[in-house]
């Protein structure tokens, strides 16, 4: 098998798309014990719906528990065993070692990750690990294509993973306190209020000689700085770089992030491994997704540089988006009609379609239906409605609209 890609699931939704866009495997969190809260994640109703859609695909599952446990935390997941043996999970991604013992114990046929929480980033480290019983370590941002390459070549029965798209903490792995500091929400608990992409006013203070602490503030400006929001990481143009350092896992961020954006990532990143003729048509869409300005991060030891496809592209403050997510394309319900799943309004004008092998598809020749089968100008968030279409479509399929490209701060 070759390189692994695997895609952020942060609910059901999600973990389909996934597949269907072209991941191997998926990361995904219960209700408790994840570092995304938020994100929707899996509850214990789902078990089901996720193991039939594990047992048609054939894909792995991998489920994160990479909160740092407090003394309640690991004496609640004791009482959990049986709920967690019933989900179809491939292997735990951990940062807290004191996990161990109750995985060994309870699951010994499952595999063990490393989280990239606990900032793994030389091959002592991870010999230690190997010993403890992972399987995979899942590198900290911080480590470079040679460091890669040395702890692969001084560890090489130990999977590697990294991951090579999405946001960046501004911490070290993501050990950081400032949303506990400032919002009272603790992201090593997984409730981080992202306090990191605010706004900054920087104030100056000045302090007499004689007169210690006695300031007299100053303030230069009125604008305000994103100084602590780090850049997203995009390693696309170097997938091949990637592989050849003995990673043997690709891992995308983004388990908050839309469907559309795990879709359109996914793809891109298939159709790059693959060495697709064409591969470069969808990684335009990595510039067309909500996303900040793109990095390579720490991959090069000559330090942060701008990835090949973002050199002519300007610097933002926030996060740039040139499409509209309209909705996803359901099951045909009768000839040329299909459902559909409505996550903005949608009118009859400017669609375009985008698949897994279908790059872009542009049609007029739509009619939208209601609930009633009622032709109708425009269908709401919310709303039952069909769409009629003299072009065939796919269920699955991503329903958006061009939009002025917008900067969302």
């Amino acid at each position: 098998m070759g390189i692994e890609l695997l895609s952020p699931a942060g609910n059901y939704d999600k973990l389909a798309t996934a597949f269907s866009y072209g991941a191997d495997a998926a990361y995904m969190g219960m209700t408790e014990f994840s570092l995304r809260r938020n994100a929707g994640n899996f509850s214990a109703e789902e078990i089901e719906k996720v193991r039939a859609l594990k047992e048609k695909t054939g894909k792995r599952i991998y489920c994160t528990m990479n909160i740092l446990f407090h003394q309640r935390d690991m004496e609640r997941i004791q009482t959990m065993a049986d709920e967690i043996r019933s989900w179809p999970f491939d292997a735990f991604i951990i940062s807290d070692i004191g996990l161990v013992p109750f995985l060994q114990k309870n699951f010994p046929d499952r595999e063990m990750h490393l989280s990239t929480q606990a900032s793994s980033l030389n091959s002592e480290s991870v010999k230690m690990y190997r010993s403890m019983g992972f399987k995979r370590v899942i590198l900290g941002r911080e480590a470079s294509l040679d460091d890669i390459k040395r702890i692969k070549d001084e560890v090489p029965d130990v999977e590697l993973e990294a991951f090579v798209h999405g946001a960046m903490c501004m911490a070290y792995s993501g050990r950081c306190m400032l949303s506990a500091c400032l919002s009272g929400r603790s992201g090593n608990q997984g409730d981080c209020a992202h306090t990191c992409r605010w706004n900054y006013k920087v104030h100056y203070a000045l302090e007499e000689e004689e007169r210690p602490g006695l300031y007299y503030p100053i303030s230069e400006q009125d604008g305000y700085t994103t100084i602590l929001s780090s850049k997203d990481l995009c390693m696309i143009d170097h997938v091949k770089e990637l592989e050849d350092a003995g990673l043997s896992s690709l891992k995308i961020e983004g388990r908050m992030k839309s469907v559309y954006y795990v879709a359109v990532v996914t793809r891109a990143y298939r159709k790059a491994i693959d060495n697709a003729p064409d591969w470069e048509r969808y990684k335009r869409d990595l510039f067309d997704v909500s996303h900040r300005e793109y990095t390579t991060g720490f991959f090069f030891s000559s330090g942060p540089t701008e990835t090949e496809a973002d050199v002519s592209r300007p610097t933002s403050y926030g996060y740039e988006r040139n499409y509209l997510f309209l909705g996803i394309v359901g099951k045909e319900v009768e000839k040329n009609t299909y459902a559909l799943d409505i996550r903005n309004q949608i009118k009859a004008e400017g669609l375009e379609f985008i698949g897994p092998d279908m790059p872009l598809l542009q049609t007029d020749e739509i009619v939208l239906l209601d609930e009633n089968m009622n032709e109708t100008d425009k269908l709401d968030h919310g709303h039952i409605g069909f769409i009629k279409s003299e072009v065939p479509l796919e269920e699955g399929w991503i329903i958006r609209k061009l939009a002025n490209t917008q900067i969302i701060k």
